[in-house]
């Protein structure tokens, strides 16, 4: 799994960090998104796809890659 993220969408709301907060963090000045894991590990796969149902802004996405794709 490769999580992108789109700082121009984020509103700030933060419950992407609170799904996954080894995963997402947010920035101190205005809440925008940051991303601290952009290929997390499988145990939390669950946890990001939360995320991405629950994103107010649809800020965040994710892309399924193969283990060969991998760098």
């Amino acid at each position: 799994m490769r999580v992108h993220i789109d700082q121009e969408k984020c509103c700030g709301a933060g419950s992407c960090v609170l799904s996954a907060p080894e995963v997402f963090d947010q920035r101190e000045e205005d809440g925008i998104v940051v991303l601290l894991d952009a290929e997390p590990p499988a145990d939390l796969h669950e946890a990001v796809q939360e995320a991405v149902a629950i994103c107010p802004a649809a800020a965040i996405s994710v892309q399924q890659v193969e283990q060969a794709d991998r760098v």
